[in-house]
């Protein structure tokens, strides 16, 4: 039986990861979580989100996994080192992936990054930026009002739009060339980020070098999936099935299938 990939994420931002491996690893089965009852992770505390990301991996381990991607920068930033100390698979997130894609295409040296709240408490991009490049020159933004935006669905509108605007406009004053949209929630924003921030400023999203950086991984283990056969992922989320599958078909352009979640997700807050 092929073994699939676990993604995890604090609710439908994952899944722009997920659909990226879906394009460069065709053959990959995906397992998915989504802790849509949880979101946001941003306002919360680390050991909070460490506890939650635990919660999630140890549901994930009873399908056999050959790996596990933290598929959200807050949790990557607070737990990604606790998760690897626990289990034996190989563990990727989306942090780094994100650095390295901003540093090689950066020309004016000041990379911005925007996150939740937590994500830019904690310094994560801004240490990884520091470790590709000393030059670097950081700017970084909390943006607390994106998540709740997509996880309601609410991708374009005039609420939308002010609120970024309201959020981010005040960075178009750096001498930025490359924002990297530091929660995989944003990329659900992107038409509208650009918008505010012009044409002249590049969006990174961590997804496509994580799905990069998931395949050389698997390539070296040598556990990348054989065969024509086209994989059936599975779609679990802790909150609403019906709003996560109308978000989850809308962004990967394809009908899905949601498993019911027999584990409930515990102290739910």
């Amino acid at each position: 039986m092929q073994q699939p990939i676990a993604i995890l994420d604090s609710g439908v931002g994952g899944l722009t990861v997920a659909k990226e491996v879906m394009r460069q690893l065709p053959r990959e089965k995906i397992i998915y979580f989504g802790d849509t009852a949880r979101t946001p992770y941003g306002p919360r505390s680390s050991e909070e989100i460490v506890r939650f990301t635990r919660e999630i991996v140890d549901y994930l381990i009873q399908f056999n996994p050959k790996m596990i991607v933290i598929a959200c920068n807050t949790a990557t930033a607070a737990g990604l080192d606790d998760i690897r100390s626990r289990i034996t698979i190989p563990v990727v997130g989306v942090i780094n992936p994100g650095a390295r894609a901003a540093i090689g295409l950066t020309v004016t040296g000041c990379v911005g990054v925007i996150g939740t709240e937590a994500t830019i408490k904690s310094g994560a991009y801004e240490q990884a930026l520091r470790e590709l490049s000393t030059n670097v020159q950081v700017v970084s933004e909390a943006c607390p009002g994106f998540v709740p935006l997509v996880e309601k669905g609410n991708f374009r509108s005039t609420e939308t739009y002010d609120t970024v605007r309201s959020s981010i406009g005040h960075l178009r004053h750096f001498p930025m060339d490359t924002l990297i949209l530091g929660c995989t929630h944003y990329p659900f924003l992107a038409d509208t980020i650009s918008e505010v921030m012009g044409q002249s400023v590049k969006l990174i999203s961590s997804a496509d070098e994580t799905a990069r950086e998931i395949n050389t991984i698997l390539q070296e283990k040598n556990k990348l999936a054989r065969g024509d056969k086209v994989p059936l992922h599975q779609f679990f989320c802790s909150g609403n099935p019906l709003l996560f599958k109308s978000i989850a078909q809308q962004w990967l352009g394809e009908h899905i299938q949601m498993t019911p979640v027999v584990w409930q997700v515990p102290n739910i807050s």
